[in-house]
């Protein structure tokens, strides 16, 4: 159960996020799919073990937070550092170094409302498929 519940959101989030970035960009690299798969196995332990009383705002805010720390860290690293210019918010407002932006931060929170729900559902399988 303990391997399931790491590589299954694991992959869910690399094709997720990959298909995501097809369907907007026209493409996508593997960077990003590699984001995508850590993203979602964070963000699916974030939602499942939440505590009962933290508000689901909230869980959305910390997402945010995660998916645009993730956005940073990998930025940092395959834009400023590799120079493979995979994404650019230069031309954003409120955006940091390119690599992150005010914008795209809002679109992580509201993002994770879907996120959000696949996380619970896929939770709700394992528990089933794969009973401890």
């Amino acid at each position: 159960m303990k391997i399931a519940r790491l590589c299954i959101p694991f992959f869910l989030g690399y094709f997720l996020y990959a298909m995501i970035e097809i369907v907007a960009r026209g493409y996508t690299h593997w960077t990003m799919a590699l984001t995508g798969g850590i993203v979602l196995t964070m963000l699916f332990h974030l939602f499942n073990g939440a505590p009962q009383k933290m508000p689901v705002s909230l869980q959305y805010l910390l997402g945010a937070i995660i998916i645009t720390s993730a956005e940073l860290l990998v930025g940092l690293w395959v834009n400023r550092q590799m120079h493979w210019g995979v994404w650019d918010y230069s031309d954003l407002p409120f955006n940091f170094r390119g690599q992150i932006s005010l914008l795209y931060s809002v679109f992580w929170f509201f993002l994770c409302i879907p996120a959000r729900i696949i996380c619970l559902k896929l939770d709700h399988f394992l528990v089933k498929k794969f009973p401890s």
